[in-house]
């Protein structure tokens, strides 16, 4: 069954580099316009703030009315703080929620309000499995996450009756510089896959760190016609780390 997003438009948020850059690589291999965005202009990457209502709601229009309807969104726009909560700034929490949580409702906004009179489209937010188990020092950002996650889940459900399917891929740990920065030295990526007892964080189970290209192709699966009765699901790309049911 072919994908069916052969020549269709499909915007993409946080494509400068990791899984982003992949979402959008795999997207244009499979035919589709693919508009790239990330918060600074960069080659082939158009800037769009996510923290701005305003200026998503034009960039959104703006493509509808120059370049044709827009089929489908990608969210992968995020940020990372790290730090024990009572440690945590009120302008750190607020940051890392304008981007992960806001930045996804005004983008998944802006996409329901144009695709639902067309009753079509496909919506998919790239979280994290931590947003569904607690981790020792990412409060806000596990917090940000499971926010985004129950908003998809709140958005698919008001746009199924329109057609649009609205779903999640959840990370775990992948090799990105999000990841790495986190790293003491370069054995962290040991660590990461032997877990941490000491803090209660388990291992990966398969025994390796993800590479992008293996979250993008799940992103690429709900968005295409192969996932067509899929919608309000999470798929965890985290090679068995939250031993999820």
């Amino acid at each position: 069954m072919k994908s069916g997003l052969e020549d269709k438009i499909v915007l993409v948020t946080g494509a400068a580099g990791g899984i982003g850059a992949a979402v959008v690589d795999l997207l244009r291999e499979e035919g589709a316009q693919v508009i790239a965005t990330d918060r600074d202009k960069s080659d082939g990457i158009e800037p769009l703030d996510v923290t701005d209502a305003t200026a998503v709601n034009a960039f959104v229009q703006a493509i509808e009315q120059d370049r044709g309807p827009i089929h489908a969104g990608v969210n992968v726009a995020g940020i990372l703080a790290t730090g024990p909560v009572l440690d945590i700034s009120d302008e750190e929490w607020d940051r890392v929620f304008a981007v992960n949580t806001k930045g996804v409702f005004y983008v998944s906004r802006a996409l329901g309000r144009v695709m639902r009179d067309r009753r079509t489209g496909s919506i998919v937010t790239v979280g994290s499995n931590a947003a569904g188990t607690a981790r020792h020092s990412v409060a806000a950002y596990g917090a940000s996450k499971a926010a985004a996650h129950m908003f998809m889940r709140c958005l698919g459900l008001e746009l199924g009756e329109y057609g649009i399917r609205c779903n999640i891929v959840a990370p775990g740990s992948t090799m990105t510089p999000m990841q790495t920065g986190m790293w003491a030295d370069e054995r962290g990526g040991e660590a990461v896959i032997a877990g941490q007892p000491e803090v209660f964080k388990a291992g990966i189970p398969l025994r390796k760190i993800a590479e992008p290209e293996e979250v993008a192709q799940a992103v690429l699966f709900l968005l295409s016609d192969r996932a067509s009765h899929i919608t309000m699901a999470d798929i965890y790309v985290d090679g068995g780390a939250t031993l999820k049911a």
